[in-house]
């Protein structure tokens, strides 16, 4: 923000415009992404992971996550001027045209490539794959109540990635933990939903949280548990130490504090709750890392 007060006014204005089109000014969305890629990078190293492939990864996460903003924006660009929280964003006030929107996906998927090209052939061939899961999962909420499966898929295809490129293969180790994030991204991004259930009915949108309806406590009590037991097996498989269960056991307390909150489903609360995803995602990562280290 420093170097922005630098800008000329109407540079400065367009820029911050762009900043919020990627949510750049909101990193959470980011952070929970980087924990499973995290994850995958010292699960496939077995400790620190090479420096090379840390800071490439590292990068790729932060510009897909920009860039997978960027084409949601622009898929819903007539849906969020219908929705009260999304009303203000730069497509929907009209700060930012579709056409600037495609213009700013498209660079950072080019950026995002270039890292990739860095990898080995295995990595880039899954790339194309997870681009692909980025561009279609914004389009997915028009035809499907299970965006958030799409959504877990493109933000977990790091994961199998991440092996691919530490070991060139991506093992059943790799595997489980995408299908464990698949089930964990369901799990936050339906707190997210309830925040704008109401809104996206009337808008005519489709999501889990209206899929799950007046079941959503008990089917996000069942993924959650679902979740701990794909992580079990996680630890199990990667044959982890004491500070990766407890780490798990600080999860599930976690996990229990994030849906006694949401149980009235109040829209501050279900917005906290998915928030508070990341400090689950930074527990996990620190259980893995230490477990690794001691081994």
């Amino acid at each position: 923000m420093f170097l922005m007060q630098k800008l000329p006014p109407n540079i400065r204005e367009k820029a911050l415009d762009y900043l919020v089109l990627t949510r750049m000014d909101r990193p959470i969305g980011a952070l929970l992404l980087l924990w499973p890629t995290w994850w995958a990078l010292w699960l496939a190293a077995g400790d620190f992971p090479p420096v090379k492939l840390l800071v490439i990864f590292t990068m790729g996460v932060f510009a897909m996550r920009a860039a997978g903003c960027a084409i949601n924006d622009f898929a819903d660009r007539k849906l969020d001027p219908q929705v009260e929280r999304t009303a203000g964003r730069p497509i929907a006030s009209g700060r930012v045209t579709p056409k600037e929107a495609l213009i700013v996906f498209g660079a950072l998927l080019a950026f995002s490539f270039i890292l990739v090209l860095f990898t080995n052939p295995l990595t880039i061939k899954l790339s194309f794959a997870g681009a692909a899961l980025a561009a279609i999962y914004p389009f997915t909420k028009r035809y499907t109540h299970l965006p958030q499966v799409v959504l877990g898929a493109a933000f977990g295809w790091s994961i199998p990635m991440a092996f691919a490129a530490v070991s060139n293969t991506v093992p059943p180790l790799g595997w489980l933990l995408f299908i464990a994030n698949i089930i964990w991204s369901v799990i936050y991004d339906t707190q997210y939903a309830l925040v704008d259930r109401e809104d996206d009915i009337k808008a005519g949108a489709k999501s889990t949280a209206i899929l799950f309806g007046d079941a959503d406590i008990p089917i996000l009590s069942i993924l959650i548990a679902t979740f701990v037991l794909a992580m079990f097996f996680v630890g199990q498989r990667g044959a982890l130490g004491w500070p990766y269960w407890l780490a798990l056991v600080v999860a599930i307390g976690l996990f229990a504090r994030q849906m006694w909150s949401i149980r009235t489903h109040d829209r501050t609360a279900c917005l906290a709750a998915f928030r508070n995803n990341n400090w689950l995602g930074m527990v996990l990562w620190v259980g893995i890392v230490l477990a690794l280290a001691i081994k």
